[in-house]
């Protein structure tokens, strides 16, 4: 006689996590670039193409996640006041931040003084021109946000567009209200197919850091940056201070949580950053780790991707630091009342700037060309380490907004703290095989957050 035990039917096994292979992998890939960049230069420099690859691939799923999120944020919120207040809270503590990021910049450069000394040869003043970009009007930028037509704003790779249409879409979702549901299904569908792709593609991870490290320790060599050393540890110490100090304290003051705990649940986008100097490349995990660790979808589907545009506290230390350098090195530094206009200047051309590679060097090249063009010559001087200081000025954007979604989820009370310490305490893994809380394509009870209930699920 058989036994209820017996015939009952087995439990499923739960599927094994081998992602964590892939970040040994990755950190590996990291040690092997360095490795081939000092043993073969002129090779390395060839492997460029493979981690440009990679982080296109990852830049191909912002704005089809960007869109999904915001969407299902805000369709699935009753009160469409709720998600201007995230808004106009956000944007202030960016503007806000972006200042501090500034003014310590500003400190540490002045007493530093890190390009005194050093000459500017011809062939520095050719590099430094070959920088030069036309910054865009504060017109041509806020034009620039409205994308031709609907579909452009998914294939332009500009992220302000596909925020702008993910609004408008959201608001009348939420406006046609139960007519609208069936729509909202279809977008969450949408972006489970799409963080599945997204899991898909960050198995390539290993390669594109492989080819992006050794690329840049070629092309730069240990040689090229003995005389810059000093300017590029001003700036990394400046970013540890401004993180874990300035942001430290304001999470612990306000969200009443521990930095590091944050910094070890976000492990693998930092590393993922290190490789890639791409705080770009991180954007799409961060949104989904962000809605694991209990902050409501409208806060995290407006607060990230905005902040990817208007929160780079990085590159404001990096805008800071370099113009000093530049005009120290060039023989006119510039006394305060010459520095504050032009950093207040940078300030304004920053915003919009892409989270990758290059970016801060060329927004810096076009801001200096329009309001004091004798500094551009200078850019040549950190051409050869902006990579590496890139390295530092990604990760502290990235920090920067997470910190920024923590602490704005609180202010606006879309934040589940009981979900958070879960998460921190490793109670509730986040699941990394699809990036999303689905089960793995099963229906899953979604809590209700600051009140307002989520989706309903089909």
């Amino acid at each position: 006689m058989t036994s209820a035990a017996d015939t009952a039917p087995a439990a499923p096994r739960a599927k094994r996590d081998r992602t964590h292979y892939l970040y040994i992998a990755v950190i590996i890939a990291v040690a092997a670039g360095i490795t081939v960049g000092l043993a073969a230069p002129d090779f390395a420099v060839e492997l460029k193409p493979i981690g440009t690859g990679f982080v296109n691939l990852i830049k191909m799923m912002i704005s089809p996640i960007i869109f999904c999120t915001i969407v299902l944020g805000i369709g699935s919120v009753r009160k469409a006041a709720k998600v201007g207040a995230v808004g106009g809270i956000a944007l202030g503590y960016f503007t806000v931040m972006s200042l501090v990021a500034l003014g310590i910049g500003l400190v540490v450069g002045n007493i530093v003084e890190p390009g005194t000394g050093l000459a500017v040869t011809d062939a520095v003043k050719e590099t430094g021109q070959a920088q030069v970009t036309e910054a865009k009007t504060t017109e041509e930028f806020l034009l620039g946000i409205i994308p031709t037509t609907i579909v452009s704003a998914f294939t332009g790779g500009e992220v302000l567009q596909t925020l702008l249409v993910a609004l408008l879409v959201g608001f009348a979702l939420q406006a046609m209200g139960d007519t609208g549901q069936p729509v909202l299904r279809g977008v969450e569908h949408i972006q489970r197919l799409v963080f599945r792709v997204l899991a898909m593609v960050m198995w390539a991870a290993p390669i594109g850091a492989f080819g992006a490290i050794a690329a840049v320790t070629g092309s730069a060599g240990l040689d090229a940056l003995k005389s810059l050393a000093v300017l590029m540890l001003g700036f990394y110490i400046t970013c540890f201070l401004f993180v874990f100090i300035v942001l430290a304290a304001l999470l612990r003051v306000v969200a009443g949580m521990n930095i590091l705990s944050l910094f070890k649940y976000l492990g693998r986008e930092f590393l993922l950053i290190l490789s890639t100097s791409s705080s770009e490349s991180a954007l799409p995990r961060l949104i989904a780790k962000m809605e694991h660790l209990g902050v409501s979808k409208p806060v995290v589907g407006i607060t990230v991707p905005t902040g990817y545009s208007f929160n780079l506290d990085g590159t404001m230390i990096y805008m800071t630091m370099a113009s000093l350098f530049i005009a120290d090195a060039m023989g006119t530094p510039m006394s305060v009342g010459e520095q504050i206009p032009l950093l207040l200047f940078l300030l304004v051309a920053s915003k919009g700037a892409a989270g990758v590679t290059g970016a801060g060097l060329a927004t810096l090249a076009g801001g200096l060309q329009s309001h004091k063009p004798a500094l551009v010559d200078g850019i040549g001087l950190i051409v050869g380490i902006d990579r590496f200081m890139s390295e530092a000025r990604a990760l502290t954007n990235f920090a920067g907004n997470a910190v920024a979604t923590v602490l704005i989820g609180t202010w606006t009370k879309e934040i589940d703290r009981e979900r958070v310490d879960q998460v921190l305490a490793g109670h509730a893994p986040f699941d990394e095989q699809t990036l999303l809380d689905d089960g793995h394509g099963t229906a899953a009870e979604v809590p209700e957050q600051g009140g307002e209930k989520e989706l309903a699920k089909a």
